[in-house]
């Protein structure tokens, strides 16, 4: 018996140190796949359903492999969990000597050098009251802080602009010319991952050294044997935003912030420094007003040929070329200087960049905020790039996540990164979904995106709500609907109700939790990755089929491309993607054996369109009623087993 085996036997380590431990056998059949791909060097791609243990099933081999691994996640907070609850329980039950590291992007570190800077010359940015709290919160933190890790504080919210101060970015970092180098806790991060036999990271920073290769501290990443991608559903997306260009009123904004700030240390008497960073701030200001009023997300020809736009521009980029002038003659005085102006002739490279000819690679697009905007330059395929970043690391590739296939295949997931050489597998969730669970398709719905269609979807839920006596996730596929449907529910419902938006993401979900018999009305994010366990979830109503919005831009010119290319894009693209992303929301529901609940699908093409069959097949094996009266049964005969 191989000792990944014995770990998950009956009598073995796992069972003798974790009370509860029961041997599953699609946990032992995933931990026997993953052991074999590390000692083949072959790529695995493994889907494994809700309550499976596929973390158990991909760290214990790690743990056991000897092999340097880095375990790649979509999320902090997965990232959290592993490095500081589920590796240290197995290393213990496991006996394994193993150093385990947790490294994460340089944004969440506190940087010693700029939380000086700010402490002593930040007035200049005219902090408000709360603001000021905020940072001398920051402050007393930094003091005894051993990882220099922000979530460590909890009185500071994430939302608070003077995390945006105290942490560095690849554009503002010093590097080794830091004065503070020495107390650098990404440097310490990034020796002790060095020194790791498994090392914790994020999508985010894996394509970040992938895009970057090099910064002020050389490599990024310590070179690995293994690379295992958990939640691997979300790496196509992210490595979007790192191969791609882009440039936001917030990173102008804190240039002139930091350039004010270095100026007031180093060269105060320099008064055409300050103006021409003033100016810089100003004229962003124009092109966001340019580009016209509410939040828009449009491909960058639908203003391109705007006078106004055109302007806009104009003044931005020359502000820019001015300040960088100026701070060329200022970069004698400090490294800070010397970095502010490195980083003014990065920003205008890449608006060179993002101004230069449309291509059939990428799309040039642009999205404005309430004070701001960004421009970007995204690419439409990443196979390619992925392929060389494969040929880089020399490394044995594993995929794993609860949403990698569509009808039981794997193709989406494949053709986006170009593997054509991955063992593919699939373990199903080992839950009873036809005891613990009941898919209800309401019937006389009307088409989805008529006016009245939110309203109608709310009135067909509202038996289940009250059947369920609450206790349900409302997910919406656009903040329009999620907005819509608050307003139609606000005091006209007997259940307290917790909206996206009104509070952080964490409390929201603890409130949730603690009222009993709420509804929490969400949109993206509530989609995946939140597990609330018990009868505190027993409904989950989804109210459409979620087809990314072909108005979206660079959904649109990926459809287009595919079109060009000879495919359909709706089989090729459209479809797979919006099937994953109902696998997610659907998971909200069961998660754990003891669980029950209701999944309302509310979209009527569930049932008049010849693809509706493919979503069905790819959700859980659920009982599927349309009878309301079959739903209050469920929950009758839940309550009656609950005592």
């Amino acid at each position: 018996m191989s000792p990944v085996a014995d770990a998950f036997s009956a009598e073995g380590p796992l069972a003798r140190a974790l009370g509860g431990f029961r041997p599953r056998e699609a946990q032992s059949e995933m931990a026997l796949a993953v052991e074999q791909a590390i000692r083949g060097g072959r790529c695995l791609i493994a889907e494994a359903g809700t309550g499976t243990g596929k973390t158990f099933a991909y760290l214990v081999p790690a743990l056991l492999s000897g092999k340097r691994v880095l375990v790649s996640t979509g999320t902090r907070n997965l990232q959290d969990q592993l490095f500081h609850k589920d590796l240290p329980l197995l290393r213990r039950a496991l006996a394994a000597p193993a150093k385990i590291a947790l490294l994460k992007g340089r944004s969440n570190y506190v940087c010693p050098y700029r939380l000086e800077n700010v402490v002593d010359f930040g007035f200049r940015a005219g902090f408000s009251e709360q603001e000021v709290d905020h940072l001398e919160r920051i402050r007393r933190w930094s003091k005894t802080t051993r990882s220099g890790d922000i979530a460590e504080v909890h009185d500071v919210p994430e939302s608070s602009p003077m995390w945006r101060s105290v942490t560095s970015t690849a554009e503002n970092c010093l590097g080794q010319d830091c004065a503070a180098y020495e107390d650098c806790h990404v440097v310490h991060a990034r020796k002790e991952a060095q020194d790791a036999q498994v090392t914790v990271i994020n999508h985010h920073l894996l394509w970040a050294d992938w895009a970057v290769k090099t910064d002020g501290f050389g490599e990024l990443l310590p070179e690995a044997d293994v690379i295992i991608v958990d939640e691997a559903h979300q790496f196509a997306d992210t490595a979007t935003q790192f191969l791609g260009i882009t440039l936001s009123t917030r990173q102008l904004t804190e240039l002139a912030d930091d350039t004010l700030i270095e100026l007031g240390k180093d060269a105060p008497d320099m008064g055409g420094l300050a103006d021409a960073a003033t100016l810089l701030k100003n004229d962003t200001q124009v092109l966001r007003n340019a580009l016209g009023e509410g939040l828009r997300r449009e491909a960058w020809h639908a203003v391109s040929g705007s006078e106004a736009v055109s302007l806009g521009l104009k003044r931005m980029e020359e502000s820019l070329l001015s300040l960088a002038a100026q701070l060329k003659l200022a970069s004698v005085r400090g490294k800070g200087l010397e970095s502010c102006w490195k980083r003014c002739d990065e920003f205008i490279q890449r608006l060179e960049a993002f101004l230069a000819e449309d291509t059939e690679e990428s799309v040039r697009w642009f999205e404005t905020h309430r004070r701001g905007f960004s421009l970007s330059r995204t690419p439409l395929d990443i196979a390619g790039e992925f392929a060389r970043f494969r040929k880089s690391r020399q490394a044995t590739w594993i995929f794993t996540s609860a949403t990698l296939s569509v009808s039981g295949r794997f193709e989406h997931f494949s053709r986006q990164l170009g593997i054509a050489d991955a063992e593919c597998r699939r373990w199903e969730s080992p839950f009873d979904y036809r005891r613990q669970s009941l898919l209800y398709l309401p019937a006389g719905l009307p088409e989805p995106g008529g006016r009245e269609y939110t309203r109608a979807v709310l009135r067909a839920a509202y038996p289940v709500l009250k059947a369920s006596r609450g206790r349900a996730f409302l997910l919406f596929t656009s903040h329009q609907a999620l907005t819509e449907a608050a307003s139609i529910l606000e005091g006209k419902t007997e259940f307290p109700l917790f909206v996206q938006g009104t509070q952080p993401k964490a409390k929201l979900l603890e409130a949730f939790r603690a009222s009993g018999n709420g509804l929490l009305l969400g949109t993206a994010s509530f989609w995946e990755g939140v597990d609330v366990r018990g009868e505190a979830l027993s409904c989950v109503v989804i109210d459409k089929l979620p087809f990314a919005s072909p108005g979206d831009p660079v959904v649109s010119a990926r459809l287009e491309a595919i079109r060009k290319r000879g495919h359909s894009p709706f089989g090729v693209f459209q479809l797979p993607a919006a099937v994953i992303t109902l696998k997610q929301g659907a998971g909200r529901l069961i998660r754990d054996v003891d669980d029950r609940g209701v999944l309302v699908l509310a979209d009527p093409r569930l049932t008049a369109k010849s693809y509706g069959r493919v979503f069905l097949d790819s959700l859980p094996p659920m009982r599927i009623t349309r009878d309301p009266n079959a739903v209050r049964a469920f929950f009758a005969e839940a309550k009656e087993a609950a005592g």
